[in-house]
C-alpha cells in the first residue's frame, strides 16, 4: 500500500473507486488488446502495467504468456481486476501503487504500458520518468491515450467547466493524447518514441443510456454529481452532456462513434 498519500492522491483514489468502472471499461477493452498487439508483448516477458484499472491491457499481456504486473492506486480496482484475471485462468500480480512513485527496481521490466491509465496522474513528468526508469535498456513502452480533440477529450472538458476550479499547476490528463506533449515527457530518458492515431467505438442505444451509465458508473461523473447535486449545479452539466452523446451519436450512426485516443509505443536505448 502506498504510504502517506497526499490529499490529491487520497481525492483520486475515491474518484476512480467511485461507481463501477469495470463495466465502462468492458466499453473500450479492445483498446488494451491493441496497445499489447502494438508493443509486441512476447511470452516469459516482464510486464508493468501502470493505472490497470480492472485488466484492459494487464490480461491480454498475460494470455500471450508474460509475467505480467499490475500497479493501481485504486484498491478495489485491482480487486475487479483479480476477478477478471480469475475468470481468464491467468496469473497476475496486483499491486497498489502509485504512478508517480512506482515500488519497482530500475529497469526491472521487459514492457511497460498502460491503456488511459498513466495520463490521469497529476504529475505528467514525474509518471513519465518512473515509466521510463523502471524499463530495461531494450525494452519497450506502449501507452493509449485519450485526445484532447477527440470525443472523450471533448467529455472531459464539458465536465471540466461545471466543477470547482484545479489546483496550480494542474495538467489535463488529455495532454497525454498530443505528441510534442508525450515527446517533452519523456525527453531526456532515452525512449524513442513512435505515434499512432487509433480510435475506439463507443455504441450507446440513445443519449439517455450514455448519460444514465456514466452518471451511475464512471468515477468522475459520479464525484462530479455529488459534488454539484447539492449546489443544484448538477442538472447543467447533465444537460450538456445529454446534448454532448446526442451530437455524437448522430454523426456517428449505426455503428456507434469513435473515440480519438493517441496510440504511443517506443524502446529505450
Amino acid at each position: 500500500m502506498p504510504e502517506q498519500l497526499s490529499e490529491e492522491k487520497q481525492r483520486a483514489r475515491a474518484v476512480w473507486s467511485a461507481g463501477d468502472y469495470p463495466s465502462i471499461a468492458e466499453k473500450i477493452a479492445e483498446m488494451g488488446a491493441t496497445t499489447v498487439e502494438r508493443v509486441d508483448v512476447r511470452e516469459g516477458e516482464r510486464v508493468l502495467d501502470i493505472a490497470c484499472g480492472a485488466g484492459n491491457a494487464t490480461i491480454p499481456a498475460a494470455k500471450r504468456g508474460a509475467e505480467v504486473t499490475g500497479l493501481d492506486l485504486a484498491p478495489e480496482l485491482l480487486e475487479a481486476g483479480r476477478r477478471e484475471a480469475e475468470a481468464a485462468g491467468v496469473e497476475i500480480e496486483w499491486i497498489e501503487g502509485d504512478a508517480e512513485q512506482l515500488p519497482c527496481e530500475d529497469e526491472s521490466f521487459d514492457v511497460v504500458i498502460s491503456t488511459v491509465g498513466i495520463m490521469f496522474a497529476p504529475d505528467h513528468r514525474a509518471a513519465a520518468r518512473e515509466a521510463a526508469r523502471v524499463l530495461r535498456s531494450g525494452g519497450r513502452i506502449g501507452l493509449a491515450n485519450w485526445r484532447p480533440t477527440g470525443s472523450v477529450g471533448r467529455f472531459f472538458a464539458t465536465t471540466a467547466k461545471h466543477m470547482p476550479p484545479p489546483p496550480e499547476g494542474f495538467q489535463p490528463p488529455p495532454l497525454w493524447g498530443t505528441e510534442d506533449h508525450v515527446r517533452e515527457l519523456f525527453g531526456g530518458t532515452g525512449v524513442e518514441l513512435r505515434f499512432e492515431d487509433a480510435a475506439v467505438t463507443f455504441q450507446f442505444e440513445s443519449a439517455d443510456e450514455a448519460v444514465e451509465m456514466f452518471e451511475s458508473k464512471f468515477g468522475p461523473v459520479v464525484t462530479a454529481k455529488r459534488t454539484l447535486e447539492p449546489e443544484g449545479k448538477w442538472e447543467a452539466l447533465r444537460s450538456e452532456l445529454h446534448a454532448t452523446f446526442e451530437e455524437e451519436l448522430a454523426s456517428g450512426g449505426d455503428d456507434g462513434y469513435p473515440g480519438e485516443y493517441l496510440l504511443v509505443t517506443g524502446t529505450k536505448g
